[in-house]
């Protein structure tokens, strides 16, 4: 055998009796705290009061939670949303969807927008590069966590995760590694493209590219993960390929109409007085 990585790290960072604080969720709320310091940043560079700044953080905490809880019962085990729905909001909150998340940030940040008068497309193609920087922030969560593990692999960089004691034998593919680096990767790239033109970013651009780069990566690296439900082992494609091809569809959409709409003016806010209500200065 050649070489590989003996990954045995402790989930739990510690614990005081039954109290303890674990990796996953000390990087999921640092994925949002982080967020709002970026998401801040953009307000400051582009105008905008920072008091819009509170609901948005309300928002996307919120219905990430509820939409990847909802899309993990919803599409991995439908039984048990029938049986108990108030599961998907009851602690602990194991068991969460990126699919479900998408769409639940979707909804929300479409209420948002109604409710604030933004322009949709101007914050969500904001909020997904914090989405990005999340992703990888949940998937390291993952990664210390030892769970959704890769297949088996010869490769040097192969994990043994001796914490996951289904999977302890042989060395694996740290998928949860390789979509950890793509969200990074895609974060530092919608930044710098934001940065070139700030408010004069055509809208749907970053958001289109974030939808094909998250979820056609998604596709690919689904092939070197072990499936999450037993039912997936019957299936061509399992259920995270399944659902990201009309999520790649999606960003192809948006990534054509911010082309074909560049040249007009890309307006915040959908209302002047509420514009000149929110502007700096």
């Amino acid at each position: 055998m050649f070489g590989y990585i003996i990954w045995d790290v402790n989930p739990e960072i510690f614990s005081i009796g039954s109290f303890s604080i674990r990796w996953y969720g000390l990087l999921f709320a640092s994925g949002f705290l982080v967020g709002q310091r970026i998401m801040s940043h953009i307000f400051r560079k582009e105008g905008l009061k920072e008091t819009l700044l509170d609901s948005l953080l309300l928002t996307m905490v919120i219905t990430t939670v509820i939409g990847a809880r909802f899309g993990h019962f919803l599409f991995y085990e439908p039984e048990v949303l029938l049986k108990n729905p108030l599961q998907v909001i009851t602690p602990p909150f194991a068991g969460l969807a990126s699919h479900g998340a998408a769409i639940g940030i979707l909804l929300g940040l479409f209420i948002y927008a109604r409710s604030k008068k933004i322009n949709f497309l101007w914050v969500v193609d904001r909020i997904v590069i914090t989405v990005a920087l999340a992703g990888c922030f949940i998937r390291m969560g993952n990664l210390m966590n030892s769970e959704i593990v890769g297949k088996v692999t010869t490769m040097p960089w192969g994990f043994v995760f001796t914490h996951n004691f289904e999977f302890t034998q042989y060395p694996r593919h740290p998928a949860q590694l390789y979509e950890a680096i793509a969200c990074l990767v895609l974060c530092l790239l919608l930044f710098w493209i934001w940065n070139k033109r700030k408010a004069q970013t055509p809208q749907g651009l970053l958001l289109g590219i974030f939808l094909i780069w998250v979820f056609g990566l998604r596709f690919g690296i689904e092939f070197f993960k072990e499936n999450q439900v037993a039912f997936e082992n019957e299936l061509t494609f399992n259920m995270g390929q399944i659902l990201s091809v009309p999520a790649v569809l999606l960003g192809v959409f948006f990534l054509v109409y911010s082309l074909k709409n560049k040249d007009k003016e890309q307006k915040i806010f959908t209302d002047a007085s509420v514009e000149e209500a929110n502007r700096i200065g």
